[in-house]
């Protein structure tokens, strides 16, 4: 490709990129980078439809790279149900969340309740972090390994 794309070598490769269902495509080289992003398309489409949505929501960005490329941001942390039961933020219908948005959590700390055949099971953190997410409603049902808390 040499050093640089021409407008044809840049519709070819979103082409390439959307008529193989990629969803993120990146490459970059000592004066630029490229990347392009779109939506994998839907399964049920026609091969020949997927083209024209995806190069629309694709974008090109070509950008002089004097320093590394930007790292993609860090996963996501979640706090999991231990058990299979029903999750409740509280200790009792009348009491505070154990944890709420925003808020931080050391590794140890209870943040939920799962019941469990009529058992309540606090739940602690098993790592630190600020709640970003609470990711269920008092009551609702939760299975083994369910992220029921996303942290930051």
């Amino acid at each position: 490709m040499g050093k640089q794309l021409d407008i044809e070598q840049m519709r070819a490769l979103m082409e390439c990129v959307a008529q193989n269902r990629i969803g993120e495509f990146s490459f970059s080289c000592e004066d630029f980078q490229v990347q392009i992003k779109g939506a994998p398309a839907p399964a049920a489409a026609a091969c020949a439809a997927a083209p024209a949505v995806t190069v629309a929501a694709a974008a090109a960005v070509p950008a002089p790279q004097t320093e590394a490329a930007p790292q993609p941001e860090p996963e996501a942390v979640y706090i999991t149900s231990p058990i299979v039961g029903t999750f409740y933020a509280a200790s009792g219908p009348d009491k505070e969340p154990f944890v709420q948005v925003g808020q931080a959590v050391r590794e140890g700390d209870t943040v939920f309740i799962v019941e469990s055949m009529k058992v309540m099971n606090e739940v602690p953190a098993d790592k630190a972090g600020i709640v970003a997410e609470v990711l269920l409603k008092n009551g609702d049902p939760v299975e083994y390994g369910q992220p029921v808390l996303r942290l930051e």
